[in-house]
């Protein structure tokens, strides 16, 4: 079925924000969790997605990447963590990092209930538009699950990695942060990024079809 950019944008709209938002108020709850208040402190542990929305990465991006029929993908603003008050900063980090895209993966499962529903009961007219929203909710948070746990810091990934590689590995990839953005762009510019994402956004939707 072809929809306007319009509709796209109504469809895709709350899985993106609920998707980008849950992720990182599940980085700032696990921080506290392990001894970091700075997220509690600046009121980023919570479900407001006014508290998480960036311009650019919540807003612009998805709907330039709905108009140009790429990867739907986005940020919101960082969860401020101070690694150094963690308990155990280097083995916390890890936990911190993959709170988020382990909220992405409970939220996927979360929309292919919601999908289930859709298929199975009568709802008249709503039945597309919420089936719609349903799958774009399961790819969204597939994609930015998938792509979160990349090996190149900032993502979560490149944290989760930091953390559990020797320091003779942890310490020059670290070094890649400031950097990290950048090269994630060049990677999307050129394509590659989505020859690198698409196998594992794969694998993850075919885990959540067993569900359905």
């Amino acid at each position: 079925m072809d929809i306007t950019l319009i509709q796209k944008i109504a469809i895709y709209a709350l899985p993106v924000i609920f998707a980008i938002t849950v992720h990182e108020a599940a980085h700032g709850y696990a921080a506290l969790k392990f001894g970091d208040t700075t997220a509690q402190q600046q009121g980023r542990i919570t479900l407001n997605p006014l508290k998480h929305i960036d311009p650019i990465g919540t807003l612009l991006v998805p709907a330039l990447a709905l108009f140009l029929g790429g990867i739907l993908f986005g940020w919101a603003k960082p969860v401020p963590v101070d690694f150094r008050r963690l308990r155990n900063p280097r083995q916390d980090m890890v936990w911190v990092a993959a709170a988020g895209p382990g909220a992405n993966l409970l939220m996927a499962v979360f929309w292919v209930l919601i999908l289930k529903f859709a298929i199975s009961v009568d709802l008249g007219a709503y039945n597309l538009p919420l089936r719609m929203m349903a799958e774009g909710g399961i790819l969204i948070n597939a994609v930015l699950m998938v792509l979160n746990l990349l090996p190149l810091p900032p993502l979560d990934g490149g944290r989760i990695a930091v953390g559990l590689l020797p320091d003779a590995l942890a310490m020059p990839l670290a070094r890649i942060e400031p950097y990290g953005f950048f090269i994630l762009i060049g990677l999307m510019l050129t394509g590659v990024l989505s020859l690198i994402l698409n196998p594992g956004i794969a694998g993850v939707m075919n885990l959540l079809s067993i569900l359905l």
